[in-house]
């Protein structure tokens, strides 16, 4: 083979490699299958996955498409060693990830390639993934998004794992935390966390209201429900009963605006008056959580407060109240310092918002 020849099968070659990523980053599946010989391989033993052939390197990419929030890979060139109508090399790849059920982070990784000549031109033989670093911390930045398709992830339920992991992050932070299938089960256990004739006040939440919690604590007859009282109050000459009422029950039940994985809760409020409670005026917390309010970081939680949860209220606050809702309060609880008192019931399903 003359030197022209191999500096034309070098090009080739590395056109083939960049060709994989531009695939990978367009998510052109079927562009990504054909760089691959009919019986190609594309191999990723820290997944772990082996898929043999055109088919299933596509059917595995599409599986792998549909769990990205987004993806960017990075191609360094490496080695080609060409012997006829075969040859071998190494790709370097930094890549960054997130996935719609938040697992994430970046790595530093090898291709080891083998590849053949064909009619088509030099196509993969196998491609064997190999991690040399991989960092899962938070990722800072996010992938921008049209309005739609925003909302759609803010509402996408988080995956069992993922609960799993917050539940584990809550616990090490001193809240108790169960992993429950519905509101129809949390509607039953908050009924065995709360006993009969305790105070309780109940946030204005959705999530409450859509699960039939706060007509179990408001009307049911069974408790000394706090909010009842409040509302039966002049606003103007019963101020200070109202404050001294809402930061002191035995139990304050509420939902929250976002969860992280790192095991705190986010709450938001315009008028900041069930905070304290919340915050450890009440000797006893319930926060029921839907799956869809999971989030990486307390970045990313502020991020769904202003982008989804801000407007959902404000349009509630207009049809009930005839007046906007506004972020003014803001309580984070990172962690709780009174072992038990808090519980936080995560829930599989997508409650409130």
């Amino acid at each position: 083979m003359n030197d022209f020849q191999a500096i034309a099968d070098r090009v080739e070659i590395d056109a083939l490699r960049g060709e994989f990523t531009d695939a990978a980053m367009m998510r052109d599946r079927p562009r990504m299958a054909a760089l691959f010989t009919p019986d190609g391989v594309l191999s990723m033993p820290n997944i772990p996955v082996e898929l043999v052939g055109r088919e299933e390197i596509l059917a595995g990419g599409e599986k792998l498409q549909a769990q990205w929030d987004f993806f960017v890979q990075n191609t360094h060139p490496g080695t080609i060693r060409i012997d006829g109508d075969t040859a071998t090399g190494r790709a370097y790849m930094h890549e960054l990830a997130r996935t719609l059920d938040g697992r994430q982070g970046q790595n530093f990784a090898v291709y080891h390639d083998r590849y053949r000549r064909t009619e088509e031109g030099w196509r993969f033989a196998e491609r064997v993934y190999e991690v040399r670093y991989l960092d899962t911390s938070p990722l800072a930045g996010g992938a921008p998004r049209a309005g739609a398709e925003q909302e759609a992830a803010w509402d996408a339920p988080a995956a069992d794992e993922r609960l799993e992991r917050v539940a584990a992050a809550l616990r090490a932070n001193g809240f108790a935390a169960e992993v429950l299938d519905d509101a129809a089960e949390a509607r039953t256990r908050v009924k065995e966390l709360i006993p009969e004739g305790s105070s309780v006040l109940t946030g204005a939440s959705e999530t409450l209201r859509l699960s039939g919690i706060d007509e179990d604590i408001n009307d049911s007859g069974q408790y000394d429900a706090v909010r009842p009282r409040i509302l039966s109050i002049d606003r103007a000459t019963g101020a200070d009963e109202i404050r001294s009422l809402a930061a002191c029950p035995d139990f304050v039940v509420n939902s929250v605006a976002a969860v992280t994985e790192t095991g705190a809760l986010v709450l938001a409020s315009g008028s900041g008056s069930q905070l304290p409670a919340n915050a450890g005026g009440a000797a006893r917390a319930v926060w029921i959580v839907g799956a869809q309010k999971v989030v990486p970081d307390l970045g990313t939680a502020l991020r769904r407060i202003e982008e989804h949860v801000l407007p959902l209220e404000n349009a509630r606050c207009q049809t009930v109240y005839g007046m906007d809702s506004a972020v003014n309060r803001l309580l984070v609880l990172n962690a709780e310092p009174h072992p038990g008192r808090g519980t936080v019931l995560l829930l599989r399903e997508a409650v409130g918002y």
